[in-house]
């Protein structure tokens, strides 16, 4: 390897030792480091760390192509905002979750030091993710944009429910009345989904999640499709707008938007340390088997 990227949104005081030790095993290695400009500038004032030998990076050029890895340092939502830039490049990510619950950064930050030889020799899994492609007849917004967990419409500055008319390859599916629906991947099953009653998706399915936010109709429940089916959603709202949420970025849009889904033709790719099992991750995350009576 001679190129690796490091990015994270947030610089922790206590994570001051780690990011030291870090870097200098990377630069023991002679690679060429790359750091988002504005992580550079939290290393920096946070930290108070400065080394000349790093380089920087902008969101907006992206990596160059021949970058090995990038390291993001921090939670899902890290990598989730990682994948803004990364896109089509298939630079792999190695998520290290110095935050609290972590499906995709599932490295924690006890352990980077010990496996990163490991990862940079190249001993490592990569897991492939699909990604959602969202286009939109909206003007105001740049299109297509990409989301890794979810793309949801939801209701904006009313109480009132709003309606969605959803097409599955321009056939009628159904009107939901309800506060939102999602658009879910695999990856995603475990976020916002799950969290109203979607169902946990083996990231490996080639599959889509369509689950409503709060229905009014009881018999409305979440639909799996295949993952090569082109969605299309028109949304009715009493305030004449509604909100897009991809991932973590959310976007205001005029009930004339109309949203179109589709998967991506390209995938992410996410490092995997040597004995790292998803169902065991799994297991924990959700605390299954630590109920007190047992």
């Amino acid at each position: 390897m001679n190129k690796i990227g490091v990015y994270g949104q947030v610089v922790k005081e206590e994570d001051k030792e780690l990011l030291q030790s870090f870097f200098q095993k990377l630069e023991e290695q002679n690679l060429t480091v790359l750091v988002c400009d504005t992580y550079l500038q939290e290393l920096e004032t946070v930290l108070n760390y400065k080394n000349p030998n790093l380089l920087s990076f902008s969101k907006k050029d992206g990596l160059p192509k021949d970058t090995d890895l990038l390291f993001t340092f921090g939670g899902d939502g890290t990598i989730l905002s990682a994948v803004t830039f990364i896109k089509g490049s298939h630079i792999p990510i190695v998520g290290v979750n110095t935050g609290r619950l972590g499906f995709l950064a599932t490295l924690q930050k006890t352990e980077i030091l010990k496996e990163l030889p490991r990862i940079l020799s190249g001993h490592c899994n990569i897991s492939e993710r699909s990604i959602l492609e969202v286009n939109s007849t909206a003007k105001s917004l740049l299109f297509p944009s990409y989301a890794i967990n979810e793309a949801a419409v939801m209701r904006k500055e009313t109480t009132a429910m709003i309606t969605v008319d959803a097409y599955v390859n321009e056939i009628s599916l159904n009107t939901f009345w309800a506060d939102g629906l999602i658009i879910s991947t695999p990856t995603g099953s475990t976020g916002y989904s799950l969290s109203c009653g979607g169902p946990i998706i083996y990231p490996k399915a080639d599959i889509f999640v369509i689950t409503p936010i709060a229905p009014h109709n009881l018999n409305v429940r979440p639909l799996i499709l295949k993952d090569d089916v082109e969605i299309r959603l028109k949304v009715h709202s009493r305030s004449q707008q509604y909100s897009l949420s991809l991932d973590s970025r959310y976007h205001t849009m005029d009930e004339q938007d109309e949203i179109i889904i589709k998967k991506a033709n390209f995938k992410i790719k996410i490092v995997k340390y040597k004995n790292y099992s998803y169902f065991e991750n799994l297991r924990a995350k959700l605390h299954w088997g630590s109920d007190e009576r047992n």
